[in-house]
């Protein structure tokens, strides 16, 4: 048996402290701002359910399973034999054919080299990296040259969140859309100075952040993309940029400042992490760790949002008052939100939609009821935060005429919101930390969603309904909701309907103090993760219970603690720090990984969810140095991926870059939108 691999980094989650400094504003480090008495998932099972009980009570979701619908599935009884992957310590090269369909390529090894490392007989191409210029008059990219007029009119920092939309009318073009999480200036500027930024340089930087709407071209015969310069279509959204105020908490005084009396208008989008694609044609993007660009926290609403008492890392609020929370206190409460934005129209204001709640939104994706109402998941970012779906009261309207664009742009006003409490089905004492299964063989249990505000009616007891949308977190405190090991990105299957929730890791759990090991995060100090598979009752998104199992116990294969929906694990790949996920045609999970603890650059991995090979999970490809893979994106004859945060090492700078990537030795580290492609045209994966 082999070693496990080494650890690279001490840091929470394997990233670096110049990753943790400029990403989250060392959020790992601070207090965490989740201080209620609320159960951790599974706590409750110290009542001691048996598992005939949970079986009553998960009745209907085997009736609706019978049925037909969605219900969370076992291992296998049987599974086809597979072939040790290619690249694994130890095996030797095997047929790119085997494997679910959708992931027959030969898995790419672990390994830490400075380059996107892709599958044997694939392709890859840089689609557009930071500072390319894509509006009229913007200048060409040069680092020592730059200006925030100049950023303002060029390809955004530190690319998460992508979308794909097609554009009608013009042959092999579609329509990408892009996230800019958060800027690192230290890789920025040559010469910075953290503790004395300028204004230029703070300038740059809110021009950096926002979002990219950008036209590209396909290249016949493979799956190369490039951007189309200057389109009409092609936007940039910065920090700077007017967004509308919209939904219940619209206009209300917690939203109020002295540059906006209103609360209807905010100047802005920051730490947009990944985000969502709806049904409608537009593109929603979650605003995550705001807390960190506001100094001068004072409130009980301030720390419960991680929200500091001092200066801020970057020092915006020398620059613009509204940073400083002395000056502006309900500024911050304008920042935390879902943004919906039309890329199709390039005159339209984004919107910030209150009914979707005020937390560190890592995704926002929906999908329809069977009457056509759209249903949105939603991870708080945090440790030991929550979970959450909002449900809206409209129906979608088919078509492209202007009355149904009108009115599919108000689907996300009005609804629901509602926040998850999670139930394990076997004795707690069957959980000592290590990641043992219980004794019934799953990490499994039944669920429910608490209604926390309808429009302007609150179901919280002592909290407005403004309340509850403004500060969300404290509503979820009041009513209950289970605390998680960091769920981030969440993704309905468009083929079951089942939901995939990626918990990335909490290494506080057990710490002296805080929450030990339950049924849905089995494992105390847990550096690798893991994903939640979760099937709403009669698979219906807008009822209020489910049924949940761990899908997937990220880590090396060779420790007993790890889980691959009983797949043999001696036939994956390992995995750890499980971030954004994305579904493919076939119904196969696509897993991007962040920090991972295992001696690997990140990457981006595929596993079947169905059949036979469920749990089966494969490497498609690795990032450079001190990158992290974002946004991934499966097309038929594509993969897209951010490389978010090249060289981002510690001791790394402008003068000493830790990577080359992606235009060699001499030149900048640049952030950048990558495809991948088969060499023979085929599609992915078969």
């Amino acid at each position: 048996m082999r070693n496990l691999l080494p650890l690279i980094s001490s840091h929470p989650g394997g990233r670096s402290a110049l990753t943790c400094r400029y990403r989250c504003g060392d959020a790992c480090f601070h207090e965490v701002p989740n201080t209620s008495d609320n159960e951790y998932a599974g706590d409750v099972i110290a009542g001691a359910l048996s598992r005939r009980s949970m079986m009553r009570a998960a009745a209907v979701v085997t009736v609706a399973a019978a049925a037909g619908t969605a219900a969370v599935a076992g291992p296998a009884a049987s599974r086809a034999e597979a072939a040790p992957l290619a690249g694994r310590p130890g095996g030797g090269p095997k047929p790119a054919a085997q494997g679910a369909r959708g992931l027959r390529f030969a898995a790419v090894a672990p390994n830490r080299d400075d380059k996107v490392t892709v599958p044997e007989g694939y392709g890859q191409n840089v689609v557009i990296r930071w500072g390319e210029p894509i509006l009229r008059g913007a200048p060409a990219f040069d680092p020592d040259r730059q200006s925030a007029k100049a950023q303002a009119g060029q390809f955004g920092y530190n690319n998460d969140f992508l979308s794909l939309l097609p554009l009608r009318g013009e042959r092999g073009r579609q329509v990408l859309v892009a996230n800019h999480e958060y800027t690192d200036e230290i890789l920025m500027f040559r010469g910075y100075d953290p503790a004395n930024p300028t204004r230029e340089q703070a300038e740059i930087a809110w021009a950096a952040h926002g979002l990219s709407v950008v036209v590209v071209q396909e290249e016949n015969r493979t799956g190369r993309l490039s951007p189309v310069n200057r389109h009409p279509l092609n936007r940039r959204l910065t920090a700077t940029s007017v967004f509308r105020v919209t939904g219940p908490a619209a206009g209300s005084p917690l939203l109020r400042t002295s540059a906006d009396r209103t609360g209807r208008e905010v100047l802005g989008t920051l730490n947009n992490c990944a985000g969502g694609t709806t049904p409608w044609g537009t593109t929603l993007h979650g605003e995550e760790n705001f807390n960190q660009y506001f100094a001068n926290g004072s409130s009980d609403t301030d720390k419960r949002y991680g929200i500091g008492t001092a200066a801020t890392e970057r020092k915006w609020e020398r620059f613009d008052k509204r940073f400083d929370l002395a000056q502006e206190p309900n500024e911050v409460h304008r920042f935390g939100w879902v943004v919906e934005l039309d890329p199709y129209d390039p005159d339209s204001t984004p919107r910030k939609r209150t009914a979707l709640g005020r937390f560190k939104h890592e995704a926002a994706q929906p999908r329809l009821t069977a009457d056509g109402r759209p249903v949105v998941y939603m991870g708080d970012d945090e440790r030991f935060d929550y979970f959450y779906k909002f449900v809206s009261s409209k129906r979608m309207k088919k078509g492209n005429s202007r009355a149904a664009r009108e009115h599919n742009l108000t689907l996300l006003d009005e609804g629901t919101l509602y926040v998850a409490r999670l139930t394990g089905d076997s004795p707690a004492a069957e959980f000592d930390g290590t990641g043992k299964l219980p004794s019934d063989g799953e990490f499994d249990g039944s669920g429910v969603w608490i209604p926390l505000a309808t429009g302007s009616t609150s179901h919280v007891p002592g909290m407005t309904a403004d309340e509850v949308y403004v500060f969300t977190r404290l509503a979820g405190d009041k009513v209950g909701a289970t605390k998680m090991d960091r769920p981030e990105d969440v993704e309905p299957s468009p083929r079951t309907g089942r939901v995939y929730i990626a918990l990335t890791n909490n290494t506080d759990r057990g710490k002296a103090g805080k929450a030990g090991a339950d049924e849905a995060n089995p494992r105390n100090a847990n550096k690798h993760g893991q994903i939640l598979e979760l099937a709403e009752n009669w698979d219906d998104p807008a009822g209020d219970g489910f049924a949940w199992r761990l899908f997937l116990v990220a880590g090396d294969p060779e420790d007993p603690a790890t889980y691959f929906s009983g797949f043999p694990k001696e036939k994956v790949s390992p995995i750890s720090c499980p971030d954004n996920v994305a579904f493919d045609d076939h119904g196969n999970l696509w897993i991007s990984t962040d920090g991972n603890q295992l001696g690997s650059h990140d990457g981006l991995f595929g596993v079947a969810t169905q059949g036979e090979r469920r749990g089966e999970l494969k490497q498609f490809l690795t990032v450079p140095t001190g990158a992290e893979t974002c946004g991934p994106l499966i097309q038929d004859r594509r993969v897209l991926v951010a490389v978010q945060h090249p060289g981002e090492v510690d001791g790394a700078s402008v003068e000493k870059p830790a990577s080359t990537w992606p235009d060699g030795p001499g030149r900048i580290v640049r952030p950048s939108v990558v495809a991948v492609w088969r060499r023979d045209g085929s599609d992915i994966g078969l």
